[in-house]
């Protein structure tokens, strides 16, 4: 295995970070590195903010689920599909563009999950640790408002980076799934009960299956987040596919 790949397998979430300052250098690096990803016609349909200032995180903290280990990140990045400046970029050049739908918005995000995820793995090489934040999908009024989005741009990831402290180094990192239950060949199949109790065996380590699956269906799946997440989500699609 050689060491880019071997990077990618033992990169990890981070959420402790030391009280290590990110250098100029650094971030610039891991910036560059984003801007470098793959992108559908080359058109980076995504914006990152970067967030330097600590009462904007001290309240993303808050906003995005109650997470104090925001707050405290060295880089705090935030990736958003950016369906707004091409349609300006467009009428700048004396183009009549249609409204965004749908598909543009899903290309916008995988433009900035792609480069989300670009930047994740140079700060890995690096040293530097990080931690994608989903919630930044909630609270949809609450976070237009408070990072002044455009109604054509959505927040697709927010990821926070900082130093690893020794116990996260030392945390092992949870197993994924075993390789035959997630790659299908050729099509989709649909996984009956054994495989899927097999697609958990590496996550449950001999704990009884019905409870665990219970319990995270009521934590994560079920949850208030969760139907926030969803509420929200449907107020972003509005200026795309004209719900209502």
């Amino acid at each position: 295995m050689n060491e880019r790949i071997k990077s990618l397998c033992e990169r990890k979430s981070v959420r402790a970070f030391e009280d290590r300052e990110i250098l100029p250098e650094e971030k610039d690096a891991i910036l560059q590195a984003a801007v470098q990803a793959p992108t559908a016609g080359n058109q980076q349909l995504y914006t990152i903010l970067d967030i330097t200032d600590q009462k904007l995180k001290d309240t993303l903290a808050e906003t995005c689920d109650h997470q104090p280990f925001i707050a405290k990140a060295k880089l705090v990045l935030l990736f958003c599909a950016d369906c707004q400046k091409w349609q300006d970029l467009y009428r700048a050049a004396g183009c009549a563009p249609r409204d965004p739908g749908p598909g543009t918005l899903l290309l916008a995000f995988s433009d900035a999950l792609i480069a989300a995820q670009n930047a994740v793995s140079a700060a890995w090489s690096l040293g530097i640790g990080s931690c994608y934040i989903g919630d930044i999908l909630e609270n949809c009024e609450t976070h237009r408002k408070l990072l002044n989005l455009p109604e054509l741009v959505v927040p697709a990831a927010l990821v926070v980076f900082g130093y690893p402290t020794r116990q996260q180094k030392e945390r092992p990192k949870p197993e994924r799934a075993p390789m035959e239950t997630v790659v299908h060949a050729n099509g989709y199949r649909r996984m009956q009960e054994a495989e899927l109790r097999c697609y958990l065996k590496n996550t449950l380590k001999g704990k009884e299956f019905e409870p665990w699956v219970q319990a995270f269906h009521a934590r994560k799946y079920d949850s208030d987040f969760a139907r926030e997440m969803d509420r929200s989500v449907k107020e972003y699609l509005k200026a795309f596919d004209g719900l209502d």
